[in-house]
């Protein structure tokens, strides 16, 4: 990873470099959805809950707030890698890369085998346009 120091992000990322983190971040997106569902399915326990009039504390309570500070960890780890999360379900992320000396972001779907199109960093989604390697 390429340090700058003029520039929106520390971190920019070679193709390479993005591609062998891909198994890890399918790994952690995967997880982040079952999380996701967790959230909602506890959203709707404790919604039952509160129209029944009773307490919301207990183990319906501490089971949302594990759930949730576990999805925090597991987003921390993009950031810190200063990777974006873009699109939880369709599992987008955008990778800070240089390409023709401008920062731009590396894109990816997690349905994608490789990271094949890159991005403005104001366009998103719409602007990708295919890697020249």
């Amino acid at each position: 990873m390429m340090r700058s120091m003029a520039s929106r992000f520390r971190i920019h990322y070679t193709v390479s470099e993005a591609r062998a983190i891909l198994p890890q971040l399918r790994e952690w997106l995967e997880q982040l959805e079952q999380l996701r569902q967790r959230v909602e399915q506890n959203d709707a326990t404790l919604a039952k809950l509160l129209t029944g009039g009773r307490d919301v504390g207990g183990e319906a309570a501490n089971r949302q707030v594990i759930t949730l500070s576990k999805f925090k960890q597991l987003m921390d780890e993009f950031q810190r890698r200063e990777i974006e999360v873009k699109d939880l379900e369709r599992g987008l992320v955008d990778f800070p890369a240089v390409i023709g000396g401008r920062e731009v972001f590396l894109c990816w779907e997690k349905d994608e085998d490789d990271i094949t199109h890159w991005h403005e960093l104001d366009t998103g989604y719409a602007g990708r346009e295919p890697l020249h390697e």
